[in-house]
């Protein structure tokens, strides 16, 4: 992690204290946290969301509140400079939970959120060399992008998530996430973040969960209602996210992070890759961004 990151994650959490302190809800501040690590660049969301192989940025985001199960979601979407916020939209302004792809993109543009702009051939440039750099790639990645170019016919190709839990003072709690993906994304993939149950969650019967790391195995176990179903039986928060953490490490050789927030306060960081940039903030002294969580 490095120095702007820490400070970045910082203001985040301090911003989204502030809303809570000024008795807002869960949802305004979760939405709060994660438009400022959205608009940093320095994350995998929002403006410093990875390239698919295309050469488009597409992104996903959702928000959840606990206190009804509202949940709204985006998956695909693109030029956007807070995908959170289209999604606390769909929520909010819509019958439906999740809108996907070019849909997407112009139900933003009918509320005339933010835009970003396209990406710069500097990034474009950026993802070609990773894709020529593909002997660091897993055998998965690598397999990734022999498909791409089998599909496309093309010899080269254009080329983590952030999250925040909250519990206000009426006993609500909220979960979002946002992304650009995975690297060596083929066109079109979607992970775990805009799918409510495995990316994020929230219910006041329980408490609220975000999820970071690998997508496609987060999906197969639904982690977040999962480790959800856990706190709701009684279970505390740092072992409701090791079990089912262990759980997706056994079943799936799959590798997370977890943001977990029971209804009564208490909360857990837990990870099973070696590292996790995250942070938590009580409203007293500094806020406390470890990239390491035990």
């Amino acid at each position: 992690m490095t120095a702007a990151q820490r400070n970045c994650l910082a203001d985040a959490l301090v911003a989204g204290y502030d809303v809570l302190r000024r008795s807002a809800s869960a949802v305004n501040a979760v939405e709060a946290t994660i438009r400022i690590l959205e608009a940093s660049g320095l994350f995998n969301a929002g403006v410093g969301s990875r390239l698919q192989l295309d050469g488009a940025r597409r992104m996903d985001a959702s928000i959840m509140e606990g206190r009804r199960l509202r949940a709204g979601a985006v998956a695909a979407i693109e030029q956007v400079r807070h995908p959170i916020t289209a999604a606390r939209i769909v929520m909010e302004e819509t019958a439906h939970v999740l809108l996907v792809g070019e849909s997407a993109t112009r139900f933003a543009r009918h509320f005339k959120l933010e835009r970003q702009p396209l990406p710069t051939r500097a990034k474009r440039n950026a993802s070609r060399a990773m894709v020529r750099s593909q002997g660091q790639a897993s055998e998965l990645q690598r397999k990734t992008l022999r498909l791409y170019r089998a599909m496309s016919g093309r010899n080269t190709a254009e080329l983590g998530t952030v999250g925040a839990v909250a519990l206000d003072r009426s006993g609500t709690v909220a979960a979002g996430a946002s992304t650009g993906g995975v690297a060596l994304m083929l066109p079109g993939r979607v992970g775990d973040t805009p799918l409510i149950g495995c990316g994020v969650y929230a219910d006041d019967a329980a408490g609220a969960v975000s999820m970071t790391g690998l997508g496609e195995s987060i999906i197969r176990l639904a982690v977040a209602k999962e480790i959800a179903d856990r706190l709701e039986a009684g279970v505390v928060p740092a072992t409701a996210a090791r079990l089912v953490l262990d759980k997706l490490v056994a079943r799936m050789h799959g590798a997370a992070g977890a943001l977990v927030l029971r209804t009564d306060g208490r909360f857990a960081i837990r990870h099973t890759t070696p590292h996790m940039c995250a942070g938590y903030w009580l409203g007293a002294g500094k806020p406390v961004v470890k990239d390491k969580f035990e």
